[in-house]
């Protein structure tokens, strides 16, 4: 499901021979100890980097949220608490924030963990050299954009060790959410020396060093990940698993059957199959947060036509994509930011927003005229609809495929693409109609919305509005948390003005369980946390 902020991409053939485990391995967890506890996960795809600030999607996060720790970590309630940092000092403007680091805290090779560790790192989730995909969240630190635009220099940015256990950051406006967004894998430690000496680090289970409560021993690429309990960690004792495997399956029937037969601890919900499980309550569900979408390329035909775009969208019947092809109790999204974010208004952010697009049949195949006739056409030009590779993709570009022709009588050419593959065509803007997902990085509507900014990378649709733009510079500056949401809903009520995406719907979590397993952790806003996970 989910690549957020975030994309996922399709295992390959793997012709060639698996690295050599390092010695660590030798401790891996085997099924048939009868004493150990060994976690079997299916993470549905290869990792696409589990370098922080590269893996920026789930099939990278969920594995490096278990292996490393950054200065707070989300607890079981969804909220921020202390981890690598044992408290931390927030100035009376909001916009100096002192962090003290906890004793005793190492990297999985013994080596401290250092107030210098964070600054490298986090300067270096800004260097335009690393490249990381969210280097924009860094953007909250003073000298934090003009660095990560090539304008600035390191030394500018206000990110400082004071000392080995003191790292004092000055942001470039209050950020009453940083406490939470730390906590994401893109504001890990990395350990310097390694990173330094070796470009290739992360590539590898012998290279990587973790700070978390598991640490990397075997990575055969394209198939599984495994790791074990890291004794450095400074709370070991309240870990109780001895490992856990990660397999890449990226096929929901192949997946339940390694579930059934008992090769794999949880499964997602096949389709085919949703109504029995569920009626033989089978499936837990549980809250998430994200957005499944697909973005228009206004800058290329038709969809550089507004109404051509909402003629799109309004054409896609979400209730029954949800209800007949999904079919696992997700809601549909008439908007983009989801569920789950409390308003200062009183009640939930979405509530407050309301409704921006709605299925209307008939109104979309006036709207349709409408665009044809501004532009000209006689005919629709083609339009090919992308995606990326995974079984619930396909089955949802089919059913739109199905919408378009039937509620707008057009006839959508279908493109299936390898998930990196789509996001640097993406990137490029050469696609007209493709598949997205966005998972937020922390608990705040500015991280839904603000992506869609101007040269935004998270753009990717040609799309800029000034006055969007505008609402989300002031809604940072603005220190009143009440009216940054108001101008939030603004902002977020402008992007539907101008139809960039269709959104679809909602992420949640439904997934099987076996009854051996207690304690996994399914942030609504954030990535699966083992932590406190156990097997009977």
């Amino acid at each position: 499901m989910l690549a957020v902020g975030c994309s996922s991409n399709e295992p390959a053939q793997n012709n060639q021979a698996a690295p050599a485990p390092s010695d660590s391995s030798k401790e891996t967890p085997t099924p048939q100890d009868q004493h150990s506890k060994l976690l079997l996960l299916n993470n549905l795809k290869e990792p696409t980097s589990l370098d922080p600030p590269i893996g920026f999607d789930q099939i990278s996060y969920d594995i490096l949220n278990n292996m490393m720790e950054g200065m707070t970590r989300l607890g079981k309630d969804n909220n921020p608490e202390p981890a690598a940092a044992k408290e931390w000092k927030i100035s009376e403007d909001g916009k100096t924030y002192t962090f003290l680091l906890r004793d005793g805290i190492k990297w999985s090779n013994g080596d401290p963990v250092t107030a210098q560790d964070f600054e490298f790192a986090w300067k270096r989730l800004l260097d335009p050299q690393t490249a990381s995909p969210a280097a924009f969240l860094g953007y909250v630190f003073e000298g934090g954009e003009a660095f990560g635009n090539g304008k600035g220099k390191a030394e500018d940015v206000k990110i400082k060790a004071l000392d080995d256990k003191t790292l004092e950051v000055k942001l470039a406006y209050p950020a009453p959410y940083l406490i939470h967004m730390v906590s994401n894998p893109a504001f890990f430690p990395v350990h310097k020396a390694t990173v330094e000496k070796d470009p290739k680090w992360a590539a590898d289970a012998k290279t990587i060093l973790s700070n978390g409560p598991f640490k990397l021993t075997e990575w055969t690429h394209d198939s599984e990940v495994k790791m074990v309990k890291n004794e450095n960690y400074w709370d070991a004792a309240n870990v109780k698993l001895d490992g856990v495997t990660w397999k890449m399956i990226d096929d929901e029937n192949t997946e339940y059957q390694m579930y059934q037969n008992e090769e794999l601890h949880t499964s997602g919900v096949p389709a085919d199959m949703a109504d029995q499980l569920f009626k033989d309550n089978k499936v837990t569900v549980a809250d998430s947060a994200g957005t499944s979408f697909y973005r228009f390329n206004v800058t290329k035909e038709p969809f550089d036509n507004v109404n051509i775009r909402k003629a799109f969208s309004m054409a896609i019947d979400r209730q029954t994509l949800v209800d007949y092809v999904l079919q696992v109790k997700q809601k549909p999204a008439f908007a983009f930011v989801s569920p789950g974010m409390a308003d200062p208004a009183g009640g939930d952010f979405r509530e407050v927003g309301g409704d921006y697009v709605k299925f209307d049949a008939a109104e979309a195949k006036k709207l349709l005229e409408q665009g044809m006739k501004e532009k000209g056409y006689k005919q629709l030009p083609e339009v090919t609809m992308s995606y990326s590779s995974g079984t619930t993709n396909e089955k949802v570009a089919q059913a739109l495929q199905e919408m378009f022709k039937q509620n707008i009588g057009v006839d959508v050419k279908m493109q299936k693409m390898e998930s990196k593959v789509l996001t640097a065509e993406q990137k490029k803007l050469q696609l007209q109609l493709s598949r997205s997902s966005f998972l937020p990085d922390f608990g705040d509507p500015i991280n839904f919305i603000d992506g869609f900014q101007t040269g935004n990378p998270m753009n990717r649709t040609g799309w800029s509005n000034p006055k969007f733009d505008k609402l989300i510079k002031d809604a940072y500056n603005q220190p009143d948390n009440k009216k940054r949401f108001e101008l939030m809903h603004e902002a977020e009520k402008t992007l539907f003005e101008d139809a960039p995406i269709a959104p679809l719907y909602f992420y949640n979590s439904t997934y099987l369980q076996s009854d051996k397993v207690e304690g996994i952790v399914r942030h609504a806003l954030g990535y699966m946390d083992l932590k406190w996970a156990d097997l009977k």
